[in-house]
């Protein structure tokens, strides 16, 4: 198990900054957040951006998830691959499709609106930014929705930030969870 570069505040003190900072008590159980307390403010924001599209947002719920197994994918963030492998399959994601973001270009599960969220992320995650090809796709599957697109580009970009501040910290999993579910493969 990996220690982190910031220690997790314990459990107890967690739950008493997360409260401080309007965080719900139990993302104090997360590893991330025991992490990102010691600095409470920071912590809120953060939760407060995720949470907006996490509960909130316009993007389908699927793409969303689906654009962070791959990002997890693609920088090898364990600690997001296996939250998000989590969260997705709670929302109904099947095994097959969080799969198949590992080589999405050869799998057959996805269509084109799939296919097009994918390719944008892995522009961004890539070169910082979509190409005009894959804005076209991601304007045309997603019909052209200022919000959706507006979440989409945001969505892409927190978690790719959250990934950077997970491996940064070195924020481990959480006791008891499995590395890279279902199978433990990882990306390199």
């Amino acid at each position: 198990m990996t220690t982190a570069r910031v220690p997790g505040l314990p459990l107890a003190e967690a739950r008493a900054a997360a409260d401080e900072a309007a965080v719900p008590d139990y993302m104090a159980e997360l590893s991330i957040f025991q992490v990102l307390l010691n600095h409470p403010q920071l912590a809120r924001a953060i939760n407060d951006l995720l949470a907006t599209m996490l509960w909130h947002g316009e993007l389908d719920s699927r793409l969303r998830e689906l654009v962070i197994m791959r990002i997890g994918w693609l920088t090898g963030c364990d600690y997001e691959w296996t939250q998000h492998w989590r969260v997705a399959s709670r929302l109904g994601v099947t095994a097959d499709d969080l799969l198949g973001v590992r080589d999405w270009q050869h799998y057959d599960g996805f269509g084109p609106a799939e296919r097009a969220v994918l390719a944008a992320t892995d522009d961004v995650v890539r070169d910082g930014a979509m190409s005009a090809e894959s804005w076209a796709a991601c304007e045309r599957e997603l019909h052209g929705d200022a919000k959706v697109l507006v979440e989409l580009v945001t969505a892409i970009g927190a978690w790719r930030m959250i990934s950077s501040i997970l491996q940064s910290l070195q924020v481990p999993l959480e006791e008891g969870v499995a590395s890279w579910p279902p199978d433990g493969r990882t990306p390199r």
